[in-house]
C-alpha cells in the first residue's frame, strides 16, 4: 500500500513539473485587451500590452468606472501627440488651462524599451518631469497617443546619441532595422523613448488620430473647439 501511494505521489510530481511551465507559457499568451475610444471626431481602437500589467489594469479599471467619459483631449500638438485624461476638463470653461488634474495616485514605471517605442499610434502614460519625478512614475489617469513625424536615418542617429548621453544605459541604445523602418515609413516621436511607459497602441482609427492632431489650438495647445471622449469600452475585436 505504501509503495502504491509513493507511486501516486511521483505521478503527481511529474504532472506538476510539466504543467507549470505550460501554465506560465499560457499566461504569456493571454489575448491582449482591446478598448474602443469613441470621440467627437470618430473612433479609435487601442490594444493594451500584457507586458505592462499595472498600466493595463489601471486603464481598464478607469474605463469600467466610465472615468474617461466626457473628458477632453486638452493638449494637442501636430506631428507630436494628443493628450487626454485630465478629470478637470469635463466641465472646464474655454479659457481654463488644463493638464494638472489627476486621480490622486501614480503608477510605477513599466518602461519596456526597446521592445515598445514611441512609434505613431503608441499609447503612453503622461507624467511629471524628471526633476520632481526621477523614478518616472506615471500619472494615474492622463495618457497620450503619438502622432509623430517621419524621420530620416540621420535624425535617428542623432536621437540615439542624445538618448545615450541622457539615459546612460548599461547597453547602448541602438534602434533595430525594424524600428528604423517603422520610424522612417510610419513616423513617431523617438526622442521620448526609454523615458515614458508605452502600454498600448492604436490598431484602428489612425485617420481619427490624425484629424485630432491637426485641429487648431490656442497658445496652451488646447483645441479651439473641444475634442471630447464620449465613452470608452472594452471590445473583443
Amino acid at each position: 500500500m505504501r509503495k502504491y501511494w509513493q507511486a501516486q505521489l511521483c505521478v503527481l510530481f511529474f504532472i506538476a513539473l510539466f504543467l507549470n511551465p505550460l501554465t506560465a507559457e499560457a499566461e504569456k499568451k493571454i489575448k491582449p485587451k482591446m478598448v474602443k475610444i469613441e470621440t467627437t471626431m470618430g473612433d479609435i481602437k487601442i490594444m493594451l500590452y500584457n507586458e505592462t500589467p499595472l498600466h493595463r489594469d489601471n486603464f481598464l479599471k478607469l474605463v469600467s468606472q466610465k472615468f474617461y467619459n466626457n473628458i477632453l483631449f486638452h493638449r494637442v500638438i501636430k506631428d507630436f501627440m494628443i493628450q487626454a485624461g485630465d478629470p478637470d476638463s469635463k466641465t472646464a470653461s474655454a479659457d481654463k488651462q488644463l493638464g494638472t488634474g489627476d486621480v490622486g495616485y501614480t503608477i510605477p514605471a513599466e518602461i519596456v524599451f526597446p521592445k515598445y517605442c514611441h512609434k505613431r499610434g503608441a499609447l503612453a502614460a503622461a507624467r511629471q518631469s524628471d526633476i520632481v519625478n526621477p523614478e518616472r512614475a506615471s500619472s494615474g489617469c492622463q495618457f497620450y497617443i503619438v502622432d509623430g513625424e517621419i524621420l530620416s536615418d540621420q535624425e535617428l542617429n542623432d536621437t540615439e546619441l542624445r538618448l545615450n548621453q541622457m539615459l546612460k544605459p548599461v547597453e547602448p541604445i541602438k534602434y533595430t532595422d525594424e524600428q528604423r523602418l517603422t520610424y522612417k515609413m510610419f513616423g513617431g516621436s523617438p526622442h521620448l523613448d526609454g523615458q515614458y511607459t508605452v502600454f498600448g497602441e492604436v490598431v484602428k482609427g489612425f485617420d481619427v488620430l490624425r484629424k485630432i492632431a491637426t485641429v487648431k489650438t490656442d497658445a496652451h495647445d488646447r483645441p479651439i473647439e473641444d475634442v471630447r471622449i464620449l465613452s470608452m469600452k472594452v471590445v473583443r475585436k
